[in-house]
């Protein structure tokens, strides 16, 4: 059994990719995931960015807060379907992150919709960075989400534009295993050409 934490922000659509593969990567190699919040808001918080990345993450804190009402109250098994739910709904039915969305996402993964207004609840957010910085602290914060540590020694990645499949999902983990393995291998990286498929 090989274990492995992966830190996701459900707004983030590259972290949706890798981890609709690490569920895939589930069904053919021994793994075990701990799923780990993170925020994009947080991260970026005092950066430059672009006005469209900041208008992007004025609704990035909502969702985050609720998986993480919804983990103090229920525990962390909780946050893999209602982060399913919530990334099905923002990623493919292209939702706005709202109420609306928020209280579907927590109805269809059997959690209370009360937990809805914990969106604009700050007082989780001392919570939201403590799981954040578990995560950032191991790959520094010029990265961000999808983070993943495989026993122990964790990466910003992969990142992929569309999730293999079956066993070419296990030979891409397989991979990322092989390279984690090695304590001086830190990057290895291309630009990207092709848009990103949710299919």
């Amino acid at each position: 059994m090989t274990n492995a934490d992966f830190w996701f922000d459900p707004a983030c659509p590259f972290a949706w990719i890798t981890s609709r593969w690490i569920l895939e990567v589930e069904k053919v190699r021994d793994i075990e995931v701990t799923w780990h919040i993170m925020s994009l808001a947080y991260l970026n918080q005092d950066k430059d960015i672009s006005e469209e990345y900041r208008e992007f993450l004025a609704t990035a804190w909502q969702p985050v807060r609720v998986l993480m009402a919804a983990e103090q109250k229920y525990g962390k098994e909780v946050l893999l379907p209602l982060y399913t739910a919530m990334g099905t709904r923002i990623h493919l039915e292209k939702q706005d992150k709202d109420r609306a969305m928020i209280e579907a996402a927590l109805e269809e993964a059997g959690l209370d919709t009360a937990l809805a207004d914990a969106m604009d609840d700050p007082s989780y957010d001392e919570a939201i960075a403590a799981s954040h910085e578990r995560g950032m602290s191991q790959v520094g914060n010029e990265v961000g989400t999808p983070t993943i540590a495989f026993e122990g020694r964790a990466f910003f990645g992969p990142v992929i534009s569309k999730a293999p499949r079956g066993d070419e999902a296990g030979r891409l983990w397989d991979a990322c295993v092989t390279l984690s393995a090695y304590p001086h291998f830190y990057e290895l990286k291309r630009s990207r050409t092709e848009p990103l498929d949710f299919s």
